[in-house]
């Protein structure tokens, strides 16, 4: 292969605009899209769950409890009643409660107050993905030392299907979903290079991991994956720094076992109220292996046994590894506390119970209920995924499957090479991956879903083509880079487009607002509702 000189790296040619020029388009093109197919959509269009969300946010800040809501959205709610609120503090929105909404009778005065409020939640998911773009970028950054790999990597994250729908609604999955995979990449970067502070991000991504499950069930899923995920990526430099093999590194330790121990007893009536047998069942759940609490018992396991394998794999020390457990129970406990912040006994249950919850969701509750109908279902959404990952067979508004195009020959070409570890990486990544997509197809795998394993095959290319930057150099590179780009950007947005051009009525939000917003009555729905307090 003739040499390329570095003026025509086509990585050079393909991110041009430099690394940090480079994440300003994206958040500005995020912008462009978000002003023309989004923002100025009719305030109804996203109702399922714009409606959901806004609804519960006006009423907790008419002063009333919190409105409890399925997944349970918790952090999205309580983030949108605080813009609510510090928007009506600097007089820039008046429908900022339930009360202050018209009625539904007068047609224009009700339109006029929930388009403000509508535009003023959809500005607030635009802040929120924004934040989350960034936060991965500095993440990107220091996973690969190439900047400009990152830079793809980023740019594949902004335009991933899943986030290019989130910046324009209101939905749980993008906090979720994206506290998991920021604390995931944390422990990457922490598991490849050793330092004091590693037990401290140990305990950081158990908080954003809860958090996580705060807001939806599902992350639950992502949850059990990142201790298997993290495994791999130890290397030489994950020893333990010299700090954490001497006497001083127990008093440290002894302090985690202090903080650990006041976090939990202080999240202990969570979890005591969480897994009442009577609350859960009061909830409508029934106990996935004949009682709650026992695979939330098993997961807690599987994370330690993870962290103990990883430091034997990885020569940490003993005092280090003990003080990353008490780090990740204290974390945990931080995380659930927050449930405190705004107290409802369902959001604790459903929290504290997933999968039980989970179940409710499932589109042939009847098959799930037996093992061969369980195994039925699973073959079902493993064929459902293969379908949509070739795009061919099942065409879906979710551009990072043609990553999956370059990744799974990427795993074959970097074994034969010999680089059987990030093989092994890069492979743990896109079976996790395909393993929640699989389960999410029993919910149609919708493109708001797609946040949370987009990343995943994203994180798996950006390491693969680390380790075989060479591959890059090829005459193809380039061609095939920016076809890559252009369509991924252009698939991103056939959702938005789509959801913003749709000709259907409001009418279908008459089938569940009186569940959703009971005391919110819609104008072009026959009052069947109980009236408004």
């Amino acid at each position: 292969m003739a040499p390329v000189t570095a003026s025509r790296d086509p990585l050079d040619r393909l991110t041009p605009f430099g690394w940090r020029g480079g994440v300003a388009m994206a958040l500005l093109l995020s912008l462009l899209s978000f002003l023309l197919a989004g923002y100025f959509t009719v305030y109804w269009r996203n109702a399922d769950m714009d409606f959901m969300v806004i609804y519960n946010a006006l009423a907790m800040n008419d002063g009333g409890a919190q409105v409890f809501f399925d997944h349970p959205a918790y952090l999205t709610i309580l983030s949108v009643k605080a813009w609510f609120a510090g928007l009506h503090r600097f007089g820039l929105l008046d429908a900022w409660t339930l009360s202050a909404i018209p009625p539904a009778s007068d047609r224009a005065a009700f339109d006029a107050a929930m388009i403000s409020a509508v535009h003023a939640g959809r500005v607030a998911a635009l802040l929120t993905a924004g934040g989350i773009l960034l936060a991965f970028a500095a993440l990107a950054r220091r996973l690969v030392p190439d900047w400009r790999i990152a830079m793809l990597a980023v740019a594949a994250f902004a335009f991933s299907g899943g986030v290019q729908m989130h910046l324009r609604i209101l939905r749980s999955e993008m906090i979720a979903a994206s506290f998991c995979i920021v604390a995931l990449m944390l422990l990457i970067v922490v598991a490849r290079h050793a330092s004091n502070v590693r037990p401290f991000v140990v305990g950081l991504a158990a908080m954003l991991c809860m958090l996580g499950l705060t807001n939806k069930v599902h992350a639950v899923l992502m949850i059990a994956a990142i201790p298997v995920l993290v495994l791999p990526f130890g290397s030489a430099a994950s020893a333990s720094v010299a700090f954490w093999r001497t006497r001083r590194a127990w008093a440290v330790v002894l302090a985690a076992t202090l903080v650990a121990t006041i976090a939990a007893s202080a999240a202990w009536p969570l979890l005591t109220a969480g897994f009442a047998p009577a609350n859960a069942t009061a909830a409508g759940l029934k106990p996935l292996l004949g009682r709650f609490g026992l695979y939330q018992l098993a997961l807690l396991g599987l994370v330690a046994a993870c962290m103990l394998l990883f430091a034997r794999l990885w020569r940490v020390s003993a005092a280090e590894t003990l003080a990353a457990l008490l780090a990740a129970v204290a974390g945990a406990a931080i995380g659930l506390l927050a449930l405190d912040l705004s107290y409802d006994l369902n959001a604790v249950v459903v929290v504290l119970n997933p999968l039980e919850k989970m179940i409710t969701y499932v589109d042939a509750p009847e098959a799930a209920g037996s093992i061969s109908g369980a195994i039925g279902l699973l073959l079902s959404g493993l064929l459902g995924v293969v379908r949509r990952y070739t795009f061919v067979l099942q065409p879906s508004a979710r551009p990072t499957v043609f990553l999956t195009w370059l990744i799974i020959p990427g795993i074959a070409i970097a074994l034969r090479r010999g680089e059987r570890q990030v093989a092994l990486q890069a492979t743990l990544l896109m079976l996790a991956a395909i393993g929640i997509d699989t389960l999410g197809v029993r919910r149609g795998l919708k493109v708001e879903y797609f946040v949370f394993t987009d990343p995943l095959i994203i994180i798996a290319g950006m390491i693969l083509l680390e380790r075989l930057v060479d591959v890059s150099l090829s005459r193809f590179a380039y061609p095939v880079g920016a076809a890559l780009l252009v369509l991924h950007v252009g698939v991103s947005q056939a959702e938005p487009v789509k959801m913003a051009l749709k000709r259907q009525g409001p009418e279908p939000i008459c089938e569940w607002s009186g569940y959703y917003l009971p005391r919110l009555a819609l104008p072009w729905c026959a009052p069947t509702s109980p009236p408004r307090s």
